[in-house]
């Protein structure tokens, strides 16, 4: 499902087929839409593939991103139709130190580029009315307001997309989880630098902590939510 089968060995595959997880969590009636990290710096300003997109952004994802963008959008578009709260979440700006302590080395970036980087990709941008999270930590959770936003809308799921899907969304996702939040990761909306670590990522998060869903499921969903809200205020 979703392209994890290729990253499992076959004896993985046998423990999925006795213990592995067999139906959806679910989702509550009160979801948002969280966008994490959707930032230029990890796609390029240009459609490039990897490599080439490497050769200036030292952290791209590449086309895979581009394409996760894209779905992103089309997502957006449909929670923004049936009223679902979108939050956007970014790295926090400040010149505090990094929560890693990646050595690797990193091409250098003139002071306007390094802005632009920063900066949320046009395509999944915010509008007026919704919220803007910068963290400090892999997770949205730590340190913001995001919990307190979610308490007071009484938000009870959050469908994630963003990146990276072995770093910041899965820390999310799992802080979500263990504040008792159902958490659904949107397949085609997440993405990473390397196939492995995304798709293995994917496959854990399904089993422990969330549901992995399609981009047509997620649609639906939110869909099914806008409806039962227009009738409740018709009612």
């Amino acid at each position: 499902m979703y392209g994890w089968d290729n990253f499992l060995s076959e004896r993985d595959k046998k423990h999925d087929e006795i213990r592995g997880k067999k139906e959806l969590y679910g989702f509550g009636n009160k979801p948002a839409l969280l966008l994490i990290d959707m930032y230029y710096s990890v796609v390029g300003l240009k459609r490039e593939p990897i490599f080439e997109s490497m050769k200036t952004w030292s952290s791209s994802t590449g086309l895979e991103g581009w394409a996760a963008v894209d779905k992103t959008a089309e997502l957006l578009e449909v929670a923004r139709t049936n009223g679902i709260p979108v939050i956007h979440v970014k790295g926090l700006q400040s010149g505090i130190n990094s929560w890693g302590r990646n050595k690797r080395k990193r091409v250098e970036l003139t002071e306007e580029l390094r802005k632009k980087g920063a900066e949320i990709v046009d395509e999944v941008k915010p509008i007026a009315g919704e919220l803007i999270i910068e963290k400090a930590s892999p997770s949205a959770f730590p340190g913001t307001s995001l919990i307190f936003y979610l308490n007071s809308l009484g938000i009870d799921t959050l469908i994630c997309c963003g990146e990276t899907t072995s770093g910041c969304v899965r820390a999310t996702v799992v802080d979500g989880c263990t504040n008792r939040y159902h958490m659904g990761v949107v397949a085609e909306c997440v993405y990473d630098r390397t196939e492995a670590s995304h798709y293995m990522n994917l496959y854990d998060m399904h089993q422990k902590y969330a549901d992995v869903v399609g981009i047509t499921d997620a649609a639906k969903y939110f869909q099914e939510i806008g409806a039962l809200r227009k009738e409740a205020v018709k009612a």
